[in-house]
């Protein structure tokens, strides 16, 4: 049975009989105006699918569940959740669920009355649909139909392979076999967005709108805003008219034609001509580059605008991560490296030559963001072998962990458009232990991105138990967690992997970490219920839990605002607070930690008679019984030098309750304050 029926006046409402378990997918409540607002384009291959799968009676879908196969971005979650929104009740709650799931299962999945349910499954490992799931979920059309309910699943083509997957009663499966216009989508989005006008001029750019030609409909998305990224950029320039490059061969674009094509195109043709056959010298006939301006190149599409010196460390560093080269391209083997160089193009006249500009400060200045993004997807497609050396080479080349920072941008790019699992390994292995803050700001972007998401998730489930990659993990999850606009479903992730960080690593440092991410954390009301939970989760002996739940219990220890302590003022009435303190206080590995915080709580009570014998008589308990006469000297030890309002000693107050009166001579105070 699932959920409680509804019963008024001895009258059942709805009775669904159905064992269900109780972890269910978990999902993000969708806005069915705001989906209705959101661009959207049919095609007419869209509107044949559409019309096979709403009844024109009804209105409503003809099933209560309704697959969509389709390649990987041809939009087919768009068209999931605009179908849901326009042809299910308005009064109908729209729910796009998260498939953390390790296989497909009908018992993972809610039932609600009035619900409309979205989910995509494109995990190549954990989503792969089979004839038994679907035999499942055509039983569960049953209770779907029942509570007036829908359920949409957008499966990639490539997890639609069985011959066995077909229509089922009460499923409906449509093929989407092409995406939409792209041109319409990136004018659907640039009209939604403001840029009417920008919708006039793309139109009288032929060769812009020629690059949009087959785009998928991710890539046409995408599209819309670079072309609002050139506008931009081209505004910006604009308005700065004292700005006067000297030395410039008029190689960044100055019109917003020329600015919208270089966003919209994929400059393969030219790059295929920059990386044609291995040149020795550089020659004006000929557009290939030498392995040192290819090197240039890359480094010059990651920084864009710098210092001429850090242009050429960076090509000297991508260089030497590939592998020694000759001295200078044609040198004799008897010249000295400095004459070598000597010997060879200055660094200006490189930089020219593979379309970059020199300023009379020597400021490198290579303004062509989409061109850069070109060049570094197109070294990663046709050269296998780079692909580690680059990421090793972008890693080293972050200047910090910010987004913002071009290197971290770029490997943020590179991630969610490559994030496959190979790709994260790889990634991981060559990150995580050097450089852990970048990799958490990568894993960031992809945490969020709904292509590759799920696989980060995964990525980081298996990084949180090794002790290099802990750190990545523990700054990752804390900043999804502080966020207080992110999905339920992804705040939990964050909490699951935090709790696994702390059940696998015994490292003083990688706890001590986790410590400081609960304490911060436990600022944020939200976040606090959630802490909140793994101490009790701690509390009924789950195992997992055990070590987070003690740490979770420490940083709820903490003060309130007010000064008074948190789980003293407000205590969770499913938290025994003196268990826990006599729990940790008993423990080696957290007596000195929860004694510090015991004492702050005493310190902020003391000038408050009636608060400080509140907490006082809650602290008792928790110091008396069975192997705490230890730990009880050692609480009583940091008491010293705090006196209550009334001046007496609290320490003396403590040792008065928990020694007994005949034995005190046994045990004074003094003696063993020591």
């Amino acid at each position: 049975m699932y959920g409680n029926p509804d019963v008024v006046a001895h009258h059942i409402k709805q009775l669904i009989l159905e064992t269900r378990k109780q972890d269910l997918l978990e999902g993000v409540e969708q806005s069915r105006e705001r989906l209705l607002d959101q661009p959207f384009v049919r095609s007419a291959h869209w509107n044949t699918i559409w019309e096979q799968i709403v009844n024109p009676a009804t209105s409503r879908p003809h099933q209560p569940v309704i697959i969509i196969v389709a390649p990987r971005s041809f939009g087919s979650t768009t068209l999931a959740l605009r179908l849901l929104a326009e042809h299910t009740a308005h009064d109908a709650t729209l729910v796009k669920l998260d498939a953390d799931w390790k296989t497909p299962s009908k018992g993972r999945l809610p039932l609600e009355i009035a619900h409309a349910y979205q989910l995509d499954l494109k995990h190549p490992e954990k989503d792969q649909v089979s004839a038994d799931f679907l035999d499942a979920l055509s039983e569960h059309t049953a209770h779907l139909r029942g509570c007036g309910s829908y359920l949409a699943l957008t499966v990639a083509q490539d997890l639609w392979k069985d011959h066995r997957l077909s229509d089922r009663d009460g499923i409906q499966v449509v093929r989407l076999h092409e995406a939409p216009d792209a041109q319409e989508v990136v004018e659907a989005h640039l009209d939604a967005n403001g840029y009417g006008q920008l919708v006039t001029s793309l139109r009288s750019f032929p060769k812009a709108t020629a690059s949009l030609r087959g785009l998928t409909a991710v890539a046409a998305v995408r599209a819309a805003y670079s072309a609002v990224t050139a506008w931009k950029e081209h505004i910006h320039v604009g308005s700065q008219q004292s700005r006067v490059r000297a030395d410039s061969d008029g190689g960044t674009p100055a019109t917003l034609e020329e600015r919208i094509i270089a966003a919209l195109t994929d400059w393969r043709g030219e790059l295929d001509g920059r990386f044609g056959e291995m040149n020795s010298l550089y020659a004006h006939d000929n557009p290939s580059l030498t392995v040192e301006d290819r090197c240039l190149l890359l480094a010059l599409a990651v920084q864009q605008t710098a210092p001429m010196p850090v242009v050429a460390r960076s090509a000297a560093a991508l260089l030497k991560a590939i592998g020694d080269a000759p001295d200078a391209p044609g040198a004799a083997a008897k010249f000295s490296p400095p004459l070598s160089a000597l010997a060879g193009r200055g660094m200006r006249r490189r930089i020219q030559d593979v379309g970059g500009e020199v300023d009379l400060q020597d400021t490198v200045v290579f303004d062509r963001p989409a061109y850069g993004r070109a060049v570094l997807e197109y070294v990663w497609d046709n050269y296998d072998v780079m692909r580690e050396p680059l990421l090793t080479w972008l890693v080293a080349t972050a200047q910090s962990a910010d987004p913002e920072d071009n290197a971290v941008a770029a490997l943020a790019e590179l991630t969610v458009r490559h994030g496959s699992v190979d790709y994260l390994t790889t990634l991981g292995g060559l990150v995580g232990s050097s450089h852990p803050k970048v990799l958490g700001a990568v894993m960031e972007r992809a945490v969020h991105n709904e292509h590759v998401g799920r696989l980060a998730w995964e990525a980081l489930y298996g990084w949180a138990e090794k002790e290099s990659y802990a750190p990545a993990v523990i700054t990752l999850c804390r900043r999804i967690l502080e966020d207080s606009s992110v999905a339920t479903s992804l705040a939990k992730r964050a909490m699951v992997r935090l709790r696994r960080v702390t059940h696998k690593n015994t490292s003083g440092t990688v706890i001590g970490q986790v410590q400081a991410a609960f304490d911060s954390l436990v600022l944020h009301p939200t976040v606090a219920l959630r802490l909140a939970g793994e101490v009790v989760s701690w509390q009924r002996g789950k195992v997992s839990s055990a070590r987070s739940g003690a740490l979770a219990f420490l940083a709820l220890m903490t003060l309130g605002h007010d000064g008074t302590p948190w789980l003293v003022d407000t205590p969770p009435t499913d938290i025994d607070v003196q268990r826990g303190v006599h729990d940790l206080l008993s423990s080696s590995e957290t007596a000195a930690e929860v004694t510090s915080r015991l004492t702050d709580w005493i310190r902020a009570c003391a000038d408050d008679p009636s608060a400080y014998m509140q907490l006082r008589d809650q602290l008792l308990p928790a110091l008396r019984g069975h192997n705490m006469f230890e730990a009880g000297w050692r609480f009583m030890s940091g008491l010293r030098g705090i006196s209550t309002v009334e001046g007496f000693s609290v320490a003396d107050d403590f040792y008065n309750h928990l020694v007994d009166s005949r034995v005190r001579t046994v045990f004074p105070l003094e003696e063993n304050l020591v």
